[in-house]
């Protein structure tokens, strides 16, 4: 449980885990294949591909900066939703109603994974905290996180947008964006399927499948 350890330090914890890593990703990939995706082949000269390419670079900087704030946001919040947890646990009348204030905090599938007896030696060791923090803070790490945020979604998209520069027929640069894209899609699968312990493989092709689809979704949608 990180009930009664969630407000110690946590600078042991890596800065972002895997999930975070490949779905940022994967958002900043998203988001500069629907620029290019709607690039028309037989209308697009170098000038056209030169403005695509600094508006596909502009918009993975704002919306990395957005998520990099989102982030700081999301954790200053739940850094005080479980201070907050802590106090109504410490204040409460008696024993059961601490008890049942974890109870109700945890997940469906927590709560039916930890007994009576679990439950109390977490209220126990709630109660021997010496000291709370009047005010959740934020913390080297957590600023440490949202730079990697922000540098994830926007270095995601160089590989997409490369072949733009590198190759002079546009659409020889779409297919090869795509195919780019596509391999990214199956490597960022792999890695979630391995993450989370079953068919790695089969997530890769499933992950790539999914992102043709909402390439297609995209560009049908007018992105």
């Amino acid at each position: 449980m990180r009930v009664a350890n969630a407000i110690d330090d946590d600078s042991h914890e890596p800065i972002l885990n895997p999930v975070d890593r490949i779905s940022e990703l994967l958002f900043g990939l998203f988001m500069a294949l629907s620029f290019f995706g709607a690039m028309s082949v037989a209308q697009s000269g170098r000038e056209e591909i030169r403005s695509m390419f600094f508006a596909a670079l502009g918009c993975n900087l704002a919306w990395g900066l957005v998520d990099a704030v989102m982030y700081l946001v999301r954790t200053i919040t739940e850094r005080g939703r479980t201070l907050t947890l802590v106090r109504s646990v410490q204040n409460a009348l008696d024993r059961k109603t601490g008890d049942d204030i974890l109870k109700r905090s945890l997940s469906r599938v927590a709560a039916g994974l930890v007994s009576t007896m679990e439950i109390e030696a977490i209220r126990g060791r709630i109660m021997a905290l010496a000291s709370l923090p009047e005010r959740p803070q934020l913390r080297g790490n957590d600023l440490l996180a949202a730079l990697a945020i922000f540098l994830i979604v926007v270095a995601s998209t160089f590989p997409v947008v490369l072949p733009f520069v590198i190759f002079d027929d546009v659409g020889l640069a779409k297919s090869v964006s795509r195919d780019v894209a596509l391999v990214m899609l199956f490597f960022d699968g792999l890695a979630l399927g391995r993450y989370a312990g079953y068919g790695s493989w089969k997530v890769g092709f499933l992950m790539t499948g999914i992102g043709f689809a909402l390439v297609m979704a995209i560009r049908a949608l007018g992105g």
